[in-house]
């Protein structure tokens, strides 16, 4: 049994990442998730538009992710996600992911944007 809360109408915001990734802090993740399916918009600093659709397995979230950058080059990758419950009761993201579409792969952290 999952220990986070669902991620559905939560938003994320990029804290770090990997020098191959394009993921910043001014990228913003609009999340979903219901019958263990998940599903994010996301967009900001160097992504143009990008979606990503996975699964939900406890506080484990598997995924796939494409995304347009500001150049206007497409790109895809998977990622797995371990869920953390901060203090506060927000949610942070631990990501080891791994472009499919080219050369590369990191890890990168995501945390909750307060609610307000």
């Amino acid at each position: 049994m999952s220990s986070a809360p669902s991620v559905d109408g939560r938003r994320f915001a990029g804290i770090s990442n990997s020098a191959d990734g394009e993921v910043g802090q001014a990228t913003v993740f609009s999340y979903h998730e219901a019958d263990g399916l998940v599903w994010a918009e996301y967009a900001g600093g160097a992504v143009r538009l990008g979606r990503l659709v996975g699964t939900r397995d406890g506080d484990l979230l598997r995924f796939r992710y494409v995304h347009v950058a500001v150049d206007g080059e497409s790109s895809s990758g998977r990622c797995e996600a371990r869920l953390e419950v901060l203090a506060d009761g927000r949610l942070r993201s631990h990501e080891d992911w791994c472009w499919e579409s080219r050369p590369g792969a990191g890890a990168s952290v995501v945390e909750e944007i307060p609610a307000g």
